[in-house]
């Protein structure tokens, strides 16, 4: 080979290999949270459509899905059975499909979260008894990434998904007594002897990890700190050597104020918060809150951690406590000014109105409660309004235009079926489906809306040379009549 030749190879390949290195696909869901964003816990409630439209109109970004409390053909949903998982009941995963699907058609990302694992069921679902058995017993562990495994691997394409949480709020040194790191010596030295143990929450977050990485490259995953993912919690948890992965912690500080049936009008932000001493009252600045918060920042220093990989996973406050607004409003302007990203805890939960900010500071009255008891659904009993402790969230949020419409309101099935094949992923389904509308004329005048919608992006590109007809054929119709 002359050296001719040599020259322009040693042009060519690095040439070539730049190319390559522009060509590969960037990871489009960890792009998601490059930008702060602004989300809600919440469940779906009992019809997710109407639920994510409303969630769509407020503007919000993306919800942290708690499915724990959907019903299941066994035990425990998507588990089956946490005291012995074997594999997720197809039941189960339809009912998560379709609500993601929903969540996809009204543009509202999800970051799905598990309350329970194998060995690890929620306690509310464990007669209130926290289960330890995931800290205590490997099988489980192993149980619990076979679960995120096989997730994974289903729902890695899913538009809808932005991010998993693979277990909220962990807390394997509860068992042996420590619920804080007030004595941090103490659980110092805990966490050295149980090091590389089935009791290691680090540990235990590399196995996940990577148990959700052998099936799914990209989807991040956010992973909760120590002692039910309080700020102190996240100061002892070691990140993953993974590119794609958040941390999170939840913020009710402090809880004694925060939570009604404890507070029971003893406390008031910021004048009147708990002091030193349980008989003693201080008053609060946005300086407290930091105080509060400093674990965080000192963790994501230690480890040179971004804001942008850092999320306020749950945060809020009882309504009905006073001063619930003012506190709102400075704990949300301190993540903002820390470019955290934060979802408020929660939208619109089917379960309990104490954080349903829609509701107002208002009681519900005895009469709510009497029907409650007797099992009637409480959407129908409840008057959501726009109110001054409702708008701190709303005013956070852009407002989505309204574009959106429940398929479930048109009345012929043919359409109906139709427009549902309209919001899938997949170019050619969607086209064949809007051709077909097409060719049904005024018939079809319900499906307007679903082919005319602007936000509406293909997620695999369809040809050049085709564009939606069927939306001006059937305005045509309409013209003509």
């Amino acid at each position: 080979m002359s050296g001719q030749v040599i020259k322009r190879l040693l042009i060519i390949i690095p040439l070539l290999s730049l190319l390559s290195s522009k060509s590969l696909p960037s990871n489009k869901k960890i792009e998601f949270w490059n930008v702060r964003r602004k989300g809600a816990n919440g469940d779906g409630g009992k019809e997710p459509d109407k639920w994510f439209a409303a969630a769509a109109e407020v503007g919000i970004e993306f919800v942290r899905l708690i499915p724990v409390n959907w019903q299941s053909r066994g035990r425990d949903f998507l588990l089956g059975d946490a005291d012995n998982f074997k594999d997720i009941p197809p039941q189960d995963f339809q009912k998560l499909k379709e609500t993601l699907d929903v969540a996809h058609r009204y543009d509202v990302k999800v970051l799905l979260t598990m309350f329970s694992l194998p060995g690890a069921r929620n306690r509310q679902d464990n007669d209130y008894k926290f289960d330890y058995r995931l800290w205590t017993d490997r099988k489980y562990q192993q149980q619990a990434c076979a679960f995120w495994k096989e997730l994974a691997a289903r729902l890695k394409n899913h538009p809808a998904i932005v991010g998993y949480n693979p277990l909220n709020e962990p807390h394997p040194a509860r068992r042996d007594g420590f619920e804080s790191d007030r004595d941090r010596k103490g659980f110092d030295d805990w966490l050295t002897r149980h090091k590389e143990g089935t009791s290691d929450l680090n540990r235990f977050n590399r196995l996940i990890v990577q148990a959700i990485r052998s099936q799914d490259k990209e989807t991040p995953v956010v992973l909760d700190g120590w002692f039910h993912s309080s700020p102190d919690g996240l100061r002892h948890l070691t990140p993953v050597d993974d590119d794609a992965v958040l941390y999170a912690f939840h913020f009710y500080e402090p809880w004694i104020f925060t939570t009604y049936r404890v507070n029971k009008g003893r406390f008031s932000y910021p004048d009147s918060m708990p002091g030193e001493t349980a008989e003693t009252t201080s008053r609060w600045t946005k300086a407290e809150i930091n105080r509060c918060l400093q674990p965080v920042i000192e963790w994501k220093q230690r480890y040179n951690i971004p804001p942008s990989r850092i999320i306020v996973e749950e945060f809020g406050c009882d309504r009905r406590v006073s001063g619930a607004k003012e506190y709102l409003e400075d704990i949300i302007g301190v993540f903002n000014k820390a470019q955290w990203h934060w979802a408020f805890y929660s939208f619109r939960a089917s379960d309990w109105d104490g954080l349903d900010y829609e509701l107002g500071t208002e009681k519900l009255g005895w009469k709510y409660w009497q029907q409650r008891e007797k099992g009637i659904d409480h959407e129908g009993l409840i008057k959501r309004r726009d109110n001054p402790l409702w708008d701190v969230f709303k005013r956070e949020f852009t407002r989505k235009k309204k574009t959106c419409h429940s398929v479930e309101d048109i009345s012929n099935p043919d359409v109906r079926k139709l427009v549902r094949d309209l919001s899938g992923s997949e170019w050619k389904k969607r086209r064949r489906a809007d051709m077909a509308i097409g060719q049904m004329g005024i018939v079809a005048k319900a499906a307007v809306p679903s082919l005319t919608d602007p936000e509406h992006k293909f997620e695999s590109r369809p040809p050049k040379h085709w564009e939606s007809l069927s939306s001006k054929t059937i305005h045509q119709s309409l013209k003509d009549k």
